[in-house]
């Protein structure tokens, strides 16, 4: 039976009990809701996040990267990825992602790879030149103004400037693609030397890497070679004192005297830069570092023909050609000189060669020395008439008479004449 007597709530009054604990848990589930969302890490356009790959199909790829859904990339920043680059792509796989928009009209986060890569690659080309970093990298390219490298997975630009001294030598031609077409491919070391993101701009060096590695490299290119190899190197720059070639990537001197077996005035008379060219290792300094090289080693030395007429003890005619407070010297031949020494010009003391001797004068000299191995003809005009050589000049005098005599095509001046048979 129903209590008439039990309290009712007043008219118009708004207690309710299940009403109320309805609009508590309504209450506890929002703020929940609200809180979870708070806890969310909402990505933010421009920022770089780590996701991983949950699908993969021709037209998107879906990456989860811990917001309310999964990130989506598609259309235009899916065409920029190579068919190599999505290959190398797995479902699973954690990958860096650019955040382009938080929520596009669809409510999906648009993300890119491509974008993604290349930030974290400026990031390390930044890091690169203030370390100051040798690259180990390739030419992939080419402009007017110079060649490109591969760097990071960026475009980095070699000017022409900064290419380094041994494959500058090695350019020819004058339009781009015969200068720097060949060198597609090779390997070269660089250096960061600028880096400007916003431009886009990443300028290398091949001279400021080689700068810093060239002494580790000669060092170890020292260790390795011995005197009296042989190698094939390429000029790399000449000097008034000669020329510089390197030789498996490290410059020797070839002084100019070992350049050719005739005198030269400057290293450009026998050389060029950007040639290839035989060298023999005359000296390794591995205290100093230096590397003493020669061509003419590896010449045939023409002065060893040119003497070959010549013996001690023979009468020549030599014309004075300078004179010096020690001597004189006489030339015998277009390429032959030799030196008349103070003591050996007269058999009365003398001060200076010009008592007796004047530039231009021809004079008949005894041979008195050869030393084939320094070039040298030791010549004398006061032995001319030396009794000690007396022997020497009769049997001198009979060899060249006896080959005038078989040289004479008539009769002997000795032979008498014949009578004639014919009748007057």
């Amino acid at each position: 039976m129903t209590d008439h007597n039990q309290a009712l709530p007043a008219e118009g009054s708004d207690r309710n009990p299940q009403g109320e604990q309805n609009h508590a848990n309504n209450q506890t589930m929002e703020s929940l809701l609200n809180e979870q969302e708070l806890n969310v890490d909402l990505p933010q356009a421009g920022e770089i996040r780590k996701g991983t790959i949950a699908s993969i199909s021709p037209s998107q790829i879906l990456i989860s990267i811990g917001a309310k859904s999964e990130g989506v990339v598609s259309g235009r920043e899916l065409d920029q990825l190579t068919p190599a680059e999505i290959e190398a792509l797995s479902v699973g796989q954690e990958i860096h992602v650019f955040v382009i928009n938080p929520e596009d009209a669809n409510g999906n986060v648009v993300l890119s790879l491509k974008r993604a890569q290349e930030q974290i690659s400026w990031d390390d080309v930044e890091k690169l030149i203030t370390d100051a970093v040798v690259i180990e990298t390739k030419i992939i390219g080419f402009n007017k103004g110079g060649l490109i490298a591969a760097v990071e997975g960026l475009r980095g630009f070699l000017p022409s400037s900064q290419i380094g001294a041994l494959r500058r030598s090695q350019i020819t031609g004058d339009t781009p693609e015969q200068k720097f077409q060949k060198m597609v491919g090779q390997p070269i070391s660089i250096r960061v030397i600028e880096v400007d993101r916003e431009r886009r701009r990443l300028i290398v060096s091949e001279r400021a890497a080689s700068a810093e590695s060239r002494q580790s490299l000669k060092e170890r290119v020292i260790d390795e070679l011995q005197e009296g190899q042989v190698y094939t190197g390429r000029v790399t720059s000449l000097a008034n004192f000669g020329a510089f070639i390197n030789v498996n990537g490290a410059d020797g001197l070839v002084h100019l005297s070992e350049l050719s077996w005739d005198h030269i005035d400057h290293p450009r008379e026998a050389l060029e830069v950007g040639q290839e060219v035989k060298v023999k290792v005359i000296n390794v300094d591995r205290d100093k570092k230096r590397i003493g090289l020669s061509v003419r080693a590896l010449l045939d030395d023409p002065w060893h023909a040119r003497i070959v007429k010549y013996s001690v003890g023979q009468l020549v005619e030599g014309k004075i050609t300078r004179l010096t407070k020690f001597g004189a010297f006489a030339r015998l031949d277009e390429d032959v000189e030799g030196l008349i020494h103070i003591s050996e010009i007269s058999d009365q003391r003398i001060e200076h060669p010009k008592e007796a001797l004047h530039e231009g004068d021809v004079k008949t000299l005894r041979v008195i020395r050869i030393d084939a191995d320094q070039h040298r003809i030791g010549l004398s005009l006061r032995k001319v008439d030396s009794a000690a050589f007396v022997d020497k000049d009769f049997k001198m005098l009979t060899a060249e008479f006896d080959a005038e005599e078989e040289d004479s095509s008539g009769d002997s001046p000795f032979d008498p004449p014949t009578e004639s048979t014919e009748e007057n």
